[in-house]
Order: structure tokens, then sequence, then C-alpha cells
């Protein structure tokens, strides 16, 4: 599942192995709630990080869930008893176990996950941050040193 505010995004998920894709915005979470037939996700991968963007993930996390923060855009989450479903855990995260690296490149190998990556050459890095920041990349932004 994957949540965007930009059609052409959601639709790159769609094509890289999402089996349903939400538009951000204020009926996100009660989409995705129905499509998991009210139960709520069981993981959510925050890889922005923004105020609304944990605030979705706190309202769409399960019972017994995980969220985790990827994203390093620095926003916050209020937290209290009644803030997230019982027992969800909220975590961040920088690096995944090993036992983690495996399992995603067993998803790889069997063609469940793809990565959507656009290169650049070092001289391109600060064009690329400003494209970054204007939310103008699909998928992730590799900057190569050597071209």
């Amino acid at each position: 599942m994957a949540v965007d505010s930009s059609p052409e995004k959601l639709a790159l998920a769609a094509e890289v192995g999402a089996e349903v894709t939400v538009p951000a915005g204020p009926d996100a979470a009660e989409t995705i709630r129905e499509a998991t037939g009210g139960r709520g996700a069981e993981l959510v991968l925050d890889v922005v990080g923004g105020d609304d963007t944990l605030a979705l993930a706190a309202r769409c996390g399960r019972f017994e869930g995980d969220v985790a923060l990827v994203g390093l855009a620095g926003g916050t989450l209020p937290f209290s008893f009644f803030s997230q479903p019982y027992e969800c855990s909220i975590s961040t995260t920088y690096w995944g176990s090993a036992i983690e690296l495996i399992e995603v490149l067993e998803l790889a190998r069997a063609g469940r996950i793809h990565a959507h990556v656009e290169r650049y050459p070092l001289e391109r890095a600060a064009e690329v941050y400003e494209r970054l920041r204007r939310g103008e990349i699909s998928g992730r932004a590799v900057v190569c040193p050597h071209g």
C-alpha cells in the first residue's frame, strides 16, 4: 500500500508493486482502514517524516502494529496513551538488520519489489537536493561520484 499526494508517484508505486494506492489527504487514514478490513496497517513506514505524514502513520496503524520513522523531514508526533492504537510500537530506524536485508533481497528476487532510481553525476548534487525539496524526484535519487 502506498500513500502520496502526487498521482504520478502513486502510479509509479503501483507499477513497482503497491497493491493499493491512496491519495494523501483528510480521507487517507479512513481509506487505509477500509482497505485493511477496519484493522489498520500492521506496519507503517513513514519515509518522509513530516508532521502530517507522522500524524497519518499514527492514525492508520493497527493494534500491536508498528510505525517506523524512516524519513528525516524533522516532524514530530504527539504521544500519549490514547494517541496511537493500543500496543502499537513507534520507532526510528537508520539501518536494518542482516536478516531484514536477506528478506528484502528475497522479495526483490521474487519480483515483489522493484527499485526505481534516478542517477545523477556528482556535479548535479545541488540540483538534485533542490528537486527533492520540490518533490520532483520519483523513487530515489542516487548521486554517483564517478558518473
